[in-house]
């Protein structure tokens, strides 16, 4: 079982590289860390299950953020339209993306960071993804608002790139250009 304990924090060369495409159809080994990163996230929203093991809650989990530097994630979470998204990814790509922007009012955390960083974290307001699912199937999912921004937050561990890089350094809360705010 994944804990917070496998969870490489800031500073881990990991969370720095492009990681790199996995090989289709994946090992067994694969699958299983795919499943086991996907239960991890579901683990982390119950309650019960979060005290026990002292976890903390996550929408999303990239394998880098585990030091495995593959083109692997796992999300969990409902959107504010209470869509469910469950997915295991192999390869996600971003293939388009809206102009228009969108962030978090309430700005973004991950679990590689231990600290609270303030700021508003400009993401595309509509994205498309191709990627391999779990039973190897090819999917295509159309995503907005705040499922596009949490697809974001993981392809962006694949190529080693933390939320906060994209926060204005100068001023942290101002509103980006062409941008609507997700509550």
């Amino acid at each position: 079982m994944i804990t917070m304990e496998n969870i490489v924090r800031e500073g881990h060369p990991s969370l720095r590289k492009v990681a790199k495409e996995v090989n289709l159809p994946p090992t067994d080994e694969e699958k299983l860390l795919l499943e086991d990163m996907l239960t991890f996230l579901k683990n982390s929203q119950d309650e019960k299950i979060c005290s026990q093991y002292n976890l903390r809650p996550g929408v999303g989990l990239a394998a880098p953020q585990l030091g495995i530097e593959k083109r692997m994630l796992a999300v969990h979470f409902e959107d504010l339209n209470g869509k469910h998204y469950s997915y295991g990814l192999f390869n996600p790509k971003i293939v388009s993306h809206s102009v228009e922007k969108a962030y978090l009012a309430a700005g973004e955390g991950c679990l590689s960071v231990d600290r609270n960083v303030e700021g508003y974290v400009p993401r595309y307001a509509r994205i498309t993804i191709k990627a391999t699912d779990l039973e190897g199937n090819q999917v295509k999912l159309r995503l907005r608002d705040y499922a596009a921004i949490v697809f974001q937050h993981e392809i962006d561990h694949l190529n080693g790139v933390m939320f906060y890089d994209h926060i204005n350094s100068e001023n942290p809360f101002s509103i980006p250009e062409n941008s609507k705010a997700i509550e």
